[in-house]
C-alpha cells in the first residue's frame, strides 16, 4: 500500500510527496535491485537520477523539467516510449506528473528515507487551545487540526471511556465496581487516572497485550505444513504473559527472546523465552529434506526479526537485491547468519528442548516427594512390628507369631488402623505427584547456539536455494541501518542488543506506531508492516519521534507509554461522527474524534464471557479446546482429536485455546485471527455475515446467553423490567435508556409468545448447554436467553467506541 501525499506545501518533500510515487510505479525496473535495472537508470539516489544514460540523457537535470528524460518519458504520447509501460499495468495521473515536474523545478533534490534517520525530540507546536492539550501527544495532534480547519470533539462520557479503556488494556469490558467507582469520581481526571492505573496492574494486562505478540512471534500449538503435528510450547507463552505484566523492558524483552540463551549464566526463565524463534513451523512429513526446512526455518526467523522489530520485509532479498530499500542479497545473508548457529536442525523431537518448572512448582514436587518418602517409612516401621502376612492372611511361620505376642489385640488392630491412615496419606502423595509430574512432563523448544568446533559456513543461497550456494559471509547488518558497534558480540545476543539501541532509526518508531494502531484503529503509519520505501507517509511524523524518544527514555516501559497514550484528550474524545467530519475526513486520520472499531476476536469471545458470569480466571497452562464443530480436524497421519475440555477450561480466555495452524478455532478466524503459519504484523478487520452467524449460533455464544439470561434470574428476581435492565447494563456498562428497556420487552413477548406454544424449542434455548433450571419456566428462560443473545449481538456490544 502506498498513500498519494496527504498534505500540499509550497515546498515538495521528496520524501512525503515523490518517492511513494517512484516507488509504487518505477522502482521495480528502476531501484536499488542491480539486476532488474540492468542497463536501466536508477531513479532511487540522486547520484542514479542525474547520470548520464546510455542514451546521452540525464533523467533528472535539477530545476529544469523540461530538459529531464523523466518527464519526456512520463509525459509522451507514444505508447512505446512512455513510462510506466503499458504491459506494468500501471499509470500516472496528473496530479502526480504535475507533482515531479514541479519537484524537479524546485532542484529535485533527494531525501535519505525518513525512517532511516534516528528520530529525535521535536519542540511542541503553537496550537489554538492550549487548554484542550493535556499531553505533548494532544499539541501535535491539535496542530494538525488547526492545519486542516477540524476542531477535536468533547470528551467522551464515563461509561464509554471506561469501556473503551478497559478494553484497550486489559482486552476485557471493566467491571461494576470499576464503572461504578469512575462514575462517582468528584474528579473525573483523578478517577480515569486510577481506574487506568488499576487496569495495568490487572493480571489479564499481560493476557490481552499477550495475543498482539503472540501474532507477530507466530505463536501455535502444531508445528505447521502437511502432517502440522502438535508441539508443546505454550511455556512461551506463559512467560510472555509473565513478563508484559511484570512491565520488562522492551530491551531486555527483545534480548531474552533472541538470545536468552546466550546470556551470562542464564535463567530458566530466559531460555525458555527463546521459544521465540522457535515458533518457525517443522514439517514432520516423511522423505523431507531436514537441512531445506532448516533453511526455511532460519529464513523465517531473519524475515519475523526485520518486520517485528524494523518494521521492514526483507524476504524478497533472499533471490536478488530488494527492489524497493537498499539491501542487498549479500546484506540478507549477513544477517541470516546470526540465526544459522543454532542446533536445531527440522527433528521430529525437535530438540533441543527444555524442561522448566516454576520455583513454586519445584517447591510443591519436593512437598509431595517427602511427604511420599515419609510415609513409606513410616510403613515400615508399623510393618516391622506387624506379623508377616502370607497370601491368605495367615501368619508366616511360628517364629513370626512369636515376634508380636507381647501387643495385645487391641494394639494390633490400632497399628492396623494406623498402617491404613498412613498408606492413604501415602497413595494420595503419590497421586497428587504423578498429576503434577504429568504437568511437569514439558520440555519446550528452545534456542542452543553450536559449540566452536561445530559452527555451519554461511553462504549466499543463489535463488534462495540451499543446494546452491554462492561466496561466504559473516555476520553483521544492512548498511542502510545504524551500523553495528564494534564492542557488540556478533551473535543474537549483540544483534539484540544493536535492534534496541537508541541509534537504531526504526525499532522504536515501529513498536509506538504499533500501540498506537492498537488504540486508534490506524497507525501514525499507516502500513504498520512496512516502513520502508512502499511504507506509507506518517500522518503526523513529529508526534511519531516524541512517542519514539519518548518511549526509549522512559526505559522502553510498555506499561508508561499505553498510560501517556489513553490519558490524553486525543483518546477520551467522543467517537461520534457527524455528515461533514465523515466526508472530510472518513477514516479519522486526523484524529477529530475518538476511536470507534469493531473488537478483536479474542475479545468478543471473552466478553460474552464475562458479562454472563462464565468466565475462569485461571492463567497459565496447557491450552483448552473448548466448543468447537464436528469434522474441523480431519487428520490422517494419526489419532489426534479434538477433545473437549470440561469444567472451567471450557471457558478461559481466548488466548488458551489451543491453535492449529492448518485448522486454527474456526470462530476465532471468522473475526480475522491469523492462523500463525507466519508472523502476522496486523490484523485486517473485515465485516461480513459469517460473524453474525458466530455471534446468534456458536454453542458458546448461545451458551453464554443462557448463563446471562439464569444469573439476571437470580439477581433481579421476577421483574422483567429489572431482568431486562440489568442485562443491558451489564453487556454494554451503562445506564440503560426507556425505550431500549421498552423495545427488549417488546421482544421479551414475541419470543415468548413463540416459545409458549412449542415446549420442545423452549427447553432446547433455555437448557441445551447448562441443564434445567429449577423454579424457571422453560418457555420464559428460553425468551430470555434470547433476549440475551440478541444484545450480545447489539453494535454497541461487538464495537470499541
Amino acid at each position: 500500500m502506498v498513500c498519494a501525499p496527504l498534505v500540499s506545501a509550497e515546498t515538495i518533500s521528496f520524501n512525503r510527496d515523490i518517492k511513494p510515487i517512484l516507488s509504487n510505479n518505477c522502482f521495480e525496473c528502476h531501484g536499488p535491485d542491480a539486476r532488474a535495472r540492468k542497463r536501466r537508470p536508477r531513479l532511487d539516489t540522486f547520484e542514479g537520477a542525474t547520470s548520464i544514460t546510455r542514451f546521452e540523457k540525464y533523467p533528472v537535470v535539477p530545476g529544469k523539467p523540461a530538459e529531464s528524460e523523466v518527464i519526456n518519458r512520463i509525459t509522451s504520447e507514444n505508447p512505446e516510449y512512455r513510462m510506466p509501460p503499458a504491459d506494468t499495468g500501471k499509470t500516472l495521473s496528473a496530479a502526480e506528473i504535475a507533482l515531479i515536474s514541479e519537484w524537479i523545478a524546485q532542484g529535485g533534490e533527494y531525501e535519505e528515507h525518513w525512517s532511516y534517520i534516528a528520530p529525535q525530540r521535536p519542540e511542541l507546536p503553537e496550537v489554538s487551545d492550549p487548554e484542550w492539550v493535556s499531553s505533548p501527544v494532544d499539541a501535535f495532534i491539535l496542530s494538525k487540526l488547526d492545519a486542516e480547519e477540524l476542531t477535536p470533539s468533547p470528551e467522551a462520557d464515563r461509561y464509554t471511556l471506561a469501556r473503551r479503556v478497559a478494553f484497550d488494556i486489559t482486552g476485557l469490558p471493566p467491571t461494576p465496581g470499576q464503572l461504578e467507582r469512575f462514575a462517582s469520581a468528584r474528579d473525573v481526571d483523578k478517577g480515569y487516572a486510577r481506574l487506568v492505573d488499576e487496569l495495568l496492574e490487572s493480571p489479564a494486562y499481560g493476557e490481552h497485550w499477550a495475543r498482539l505478540w503472540l501474532d507477530l512471534a507466530r505463536y501455535a500449538d502444531s508445528k505447521g505444513y502437511e502432517a502440522d503435528r502438535t508441539r508443546t510450547i505454550w511455556k512461551y507463552r506463559d512467560w510472555v504473559i509473565q513478563a508484559l505484566n511484570s512491565d520488562m523492558p522492551y530491551t531486555q524483552f527483545t534480548a531474552e527472546q533472541l538470545a536468552g540463551d546466550l546470556m551470562p549464566e542464564p535463567t530458566e526463565d530466559q531460555i525458555v523465552a527463546t521459544a521465540f524463534h522457535r515458533n518457525t513451523m517443522n514439517n514432520d512429513e516423511g522423505g523431507t529434506d531436514d537441512e531445506e526446512f532448516r533453511t526455511a526455518a532460519v529464513m523465517d526467523r531473519v524475515d519475523t526479526t526485520m518486520q517485528v522489530w524494523m518494521g521492514t520485509t526483507m524476504n524478497c532479498a533472499q533471490c536478488h537485491d530488494h527492489k524497493y530499500d537498499p539491501i542487498s542479497t549479500k546484506e540478507y545473508y549477513k544477517f541470516f547468519a546470526f540465526f544459522n548457529q543454532t542446533a536445531d536442525a527440522d527433528r521430529n523431537d525437535e530438540s533441543p528442548t527444555y524442561w522448566h518448572a516454576t520455583d513454586e512448582e519445584k517447591a510443591q514436587k519436593s512437598e509431595l516427594e517427602a511427604a511420599r518418602d515419609a510415609a513409606k517409612k513410616e510403613l515400615e516401621r508399623i510393618d516391622a512390628l506387624l506379623p508377616a502376612k502370607t497370601e491368605d492372611d495367615e501368619p508366616a511361620d511360628d517364629a513370626a507369631a512369636q515376634e508380636v505376642t507381647t501387643l495385645s489385640d487391641e494394639e494390633l488392630a490400632a497399628l492396623e488402623d494406623e498402617r491404613k491412615g498412613v498408606d492413604r496419606e501415602r497413595r494420595k502423595a503419590e497421586r497428587e505427584l504423578a498429576k503434577l509430574m504429568e504437568k511437569l512432563d514439558v520440555y519446550t523448544p528452545v534456542m542452543v547456539e553450536l559449540p566452536e568446533d561445530s559452527r555451519r559456513t554461511t553462504h549466499i543461497l543463489k535463488r534462495g536455494s540451499f543446494l546452491n550456494p554462492g561466496d561466504e559471509v559473516t555476520e553483521d547488518t544492512p548498511e542502510v541501518f545504524a551500523p553495528f558497534p564494534d564492542d557488540l558480540p556478533r551473535n543474537r545476543l549483540g544483534l539484540a542488543q544493536w535492534l534496541t539501541s537508541t541509534e537504531n532509526p526504526l525499532t522504536a518508531r515501529v513498536t509506538v506506531n504499533r500501540y498506537w494502531e492498537q488504540l486508534f484503529g490506524a497507525g501514525i503509519v499507516p502500513t504498520v508492516e512496512e516502513f520502508g520505501a512502499q511504507g506509507a507517509w506518517p500522518t503526523h511524523p513529529e508526534l511519531l519521534d516524541w512517542l519514539a524518544v519518548e518511549f526509549m527514555e522512559q526505559d522502553w516501559s510498555f506499561k508508561s507509554l499505553l498510560r501517556t497514550l489513553v490519558l490524553t484528550s486525543t483518546y477520551r474524545q467522543r467517537s461520534a461522527v457527524n455528515p461533514e467530519l465523515l466526508e472530510v475526513d472518513p477514516n479519522n486520520r486526523w484524529l477529530a474524534r475518538g476511536p470507534r472499531f469493531r473488537l478483536s476476536a479474542e475479545q468478543i469471545r471473552d466478553q460474552a464471557l464475562m458479562v454472563s458470569g462464565l468466565l475462569s480466571k485461571k492463567m497459565y497452562g496447557k491450552p483448552v479446546k473448548p466448543f468447537q464443530p464436528e469434522g474441523v480436524w480431519q487428520i490422517v497421519y494419526n489419532g489426534d482429536a479434538w477433545d473437549q475440555s470440561e469444567g472451567e477450561d471450557r471457558y478461559r480466555r481466548g488466548l488458551y485455546t489451543f491453535w492449529r495452524r492448518t485448522s486454527p478455532y474456526p470462530s476465532m478466524m471468522a473475526f480475522d485471527a491469523s492462523s500463525r503459519e507466519v508472523c502476522a504484523i496486523q490484523r485486517i478487520r473485515t465485516n461480513t455475515p459469517l460473524q453474525a452467524l458466530v455471534t446468534l449460533n456458536d454453542p458458546v455464544y448461545v451458551e453464554a446467553a443462557q448463563a446471562m439470561a439464569r444469573l439476571v434470574l437470580d439477581e433481579a428476581g421476577d421483574d422483567l423490567e429489572a431482568q431486562l435492565t440489568l442485562a443491558l447494563e451489564r453487556a454494554v456498562g451503562r445506564p440503560a435508556k426507556e425505550a431500549e428497556i421498552d423495545r427488549l420487552a417488546q421482544l421479551y413477548a414475541e419470543v415468548l409468545d413463540t416459545y409458549s406454544g412449542d415446549a420442545e424449542n423452549a427447553e432446547l434455548m433455555a437448557t441445551s448447554y447448562l441443564g434445567p433450571v429449577e423454579d424457571a419456566p422453560h418457555d420464559r428462560l428460553a425468551a430470555l436467553t434470547v433476549v440475551c443473545n440478541t444484545i450480545m449481538n447489539l453494535d454497541e456490544f461487538l464495537t470499541k467506541r
